[in-house]
């Protein structure tokens, strides 16, 4: 009878057998990748949308500006599209403000010829400053040049 109790009982397992391990260094690999991926790719959106940001800032500024001075801004002296890489000399208020934008996009978005800014106003009042820009990781699948428009009234 005591044979038979025996052979009914699991017997006793020492460790773990090596398939075992495998597996789970396999799937605690896999998820280790996956939150490597899942972190780069927040990285990257969140450079983007910096970005946009920063040449939103840049367009609101400009906009801002020309409130202050409407005369100048209705007969066109803030008219322009400026290039970050080439930004134009100062004098005038008007030139020195569109300088100052042209240098905040080459600091922020970089001075290339990609990078530029289109400052309109008519004699109504109708002002939109336009941004495009290189997108800073093209690897997200968005366009690979990236806009943005501010527009007022005076």
């Amino acid at each position: 009878m005591q044979a038979a109790i025996r052979e009914l009982r699991p017997t006793k397992q020492d460790g773990l057998g090596m398939i075992e391990v495998l597996i789970a260094g396999f799937v605690l690999s896999v998820g280790f990748l996956g939150v490597a991926a899942l972190q780069t790719r927040s990285v990257a959106t969140n450079n983007n949308t910096l970005a946009r940001n920063a040449a939103m800032l840049a367009g609101y500024s400009i906009l801002e500006v020309m409130r202050v001075d409407k005369a100048q801004a209705l007969q066109g002296a803030y008219n322009k599209t400026l290039t970050a890489d080439a930004c134009p000399a100062g004098g005038t208020l008007a030139k020195n403000q569109l300088q100052q934008l042209c240098k905040d996009l080459g600091d922020n978005l970089g001075a290339v010829k990609t990078t530029f800014a289109q400052v309109k106003c008519n004699n109504q009042g109708d002002c939109s400053v336009s941004v495009q820009f290189k997108d800073p990781h093209p690897l997200l699948g968005g366009p690979p040049i990236q806009s943005v428009v501010a527009k007022t009234m005076l």
